[in-house]
Formats: structure tokens, C-alpha cells, sequence
């Protein structure tokens, strides 16, 4: 059984001192800031939410955000690969602008990284107008809510709908839409597939193909195959867990309000 490593005072400051390092931001958060403010390179230095001794480097990709694990070990980083027995030695690395490869085929240059704190101006709008709605709303009624964004990109080759030949697409995962694209570098979407109108996403072994999967929608089941079972099932979890959230939303618009306030 591996020993899980707290990170020394000394990493935690030095990390501190690091001007990308965002510390206990989440995993959420990070998508929203590097999708709404990064660009394609931009990454950021993050906590891990699930181990003390892990991190999370946060990249944008051209339309999603991909994770990795840093791993303190007690005495050295490692990344992907490479050991580094320092910060200062992986912050080298990086400055190097490293191309780094996930397991869906997908390669990102490190270029931008993200700064934690950001010139914004001191400037606030004064309230002219309040006036109290008397709706009978109370603050149960104050639900907060959002969509995950839990963002996914890479290649998949996909059937066909009359001609039940396969061609090879860029897929993107965003909110609660998968668009395919004729490559990476094409800038509009041949279709947009409307998630919430989706019913299942399970392996699919009908093809004479291997690592393949679809989704089923009420006009079409669409037919996919990665290039690995890893990133094959990587595509279902994240597409179910997708599914799982849009059912909960329903519920909860759909919930009477007696069970809202018990």
C-alpha cells in the first residue's frame, strides 16, 4: 500500500509564491475561468479536491479544459513521466512550453499559465431602485444552482445515418451539448446533439468494431469507437454523469413545492 505524503511547509510555501498557483480553487471554477478568460495553452496550478499529497494542472485545450495529476511523493513532483526533485525544477519544465499528450490523442502546449490574482477596476454601481416583491418566497426558495461543465474534446470515429460507412470526427463536450466537427481545425459543427434529449450512452458490441459505445435519442442512436477502451470508457462515465446531472435538474424543477419545504 502506497504512502500518501502531506506536502512539507516549505512546498506549501513556495507554491504560494507561485504566481499561478490558485490553490483551493475547484475543479468547476477552473473550467469557467480558462473558458471564459484563457485561451488555447492557458493553464493553472490547483489543490486536488481528492488526495492531500495530489494537485491539478488545469489546461485549456481548444474548446475544454483537461486535468492532470501532480503528485507529491515526499521528496519530488511527479508528472505524467518525469520526477522533478523540486518546484523550481517542474516550474523549468514548464517554462520550456511542454507538449503533453492525454490518453484521448489530444496534444496541448503549455503556454499561457493563468495568473491567481488579476488588475480589475475598484468601480461599483449604486442602487437607485430596491423594492421589495412580496411573492411569498422564503429563503428555501433560494436553491443555488448550476450546470457542471465537465468539459471532454478528441477524436472518435462515428457511423453514418443512411450511408452506414465510419468517418473519423472532433468531438466536443460543453455544458450539456456534444458537437462533432469535421477535424480540430474546423470552426463550425456539423451537428450539435442536445444532451437533455438523450436517453442512455452504453458500450456497444452490434458493430464489427471494437471500443465502441452510442447514445441513444428518440430519432437516432448515434454509433461511436475510440481508438483505446480507456477513452472509450472515459466518454461513457463522462456523458453518463452528464445524463445523471440533466435528470436531477428535472427533478428538481419538477418537485412539488410540499416536498421542497417539508
Amino acid at each position: 500500500m502506497t504512502q500518501r505524503r502531506e506536502p512539507s511547509a516549505h512546498l506549501d510555501e513556495e507554491l504560494r509564491a507561485l504566481g499561478w498557483y490558485h490553490y483551493n480553487l475547484t475543479r468547476h471554477a477552473a473550467e469557467a475561468l480558462l473558458l471564459s478568460n484563457g485561451k488555447d495553452g492557458s493553464y493553472l496550478l490547483r489543490k486536488s479536491n481528492e488526495r492531500e499529497d495530489l494537485y491539478s494542472l488545469s489546461v485549456r485545450g481548444k474548446d475544454s479544459v483537461k486535468h492532470f495529476h501532480i503528485e507529491y511523493t515526499g521528496t519530488s513532483l511527479k508528472f505524467g513521466f518525469n520526477e522533478f526533485s523540486s518546484l523550481k525544477e517542474l516550474v523549468m519544465h514548464f517554462a520550456n512550453q511542454p507538449l503533453i499528450g492525454s490518453e484521448t490523442g489530444t496534444l496541448i502546449v503549455l503556454k499561457h499559465p493563468y495568473p491567481h490574482e488579476v488588475e480589475e477596476p475598484s468601480i461599483y454601481e449604486s442602487v437607485r431602485v430596491h423594492t421589495a416583491m412580496q411573492t411569498g418566497r422564503t429563503e428555501n426558495d433560494l436553491v443555488p444552482n448550476a450546470p457542471s461543465l465537465g468539459t471532454k474534446e478528441g477524436y472518435l470515429i462515428k457511423q453514418g445515418k443512411i450511408v452506414k460507412n465510419w468517418k473519423t470526427r472532433w468531438f466536443t463536450l460543453h455544458r450539456n451539448e456534444l458537437k462533432y466537427f469535421k477535424d480540430q481545425t474546423a470552426t463550425e459543427p456539423i451537428r450539435a446533439l442536445d444532451l437533455t434529449e438523450c436517453s442512455a450512452v452504453q458500450f456497444d458490441y452490434s458493430q464489427e468494431r471494437v471500443n465502441c459505445f452510442c447514445l441513444v435519442f428518440p430519432l437516432r442512436t448515434y454509433y461511436l469507437c475510440a481508438k483505446t477502451g480507456i477513452e472509450a470508457d472515459e466518454w461513457i462515465k463522462i456523458l453518463r454523469w452528464k445524463l445523471s446531472q440533466i435528470r436531477k435538474q428535472v427533478e428538481q424543477r419538477s418537485a412539488p413545492s410540499s416536498q421542497l419545504h417539508p
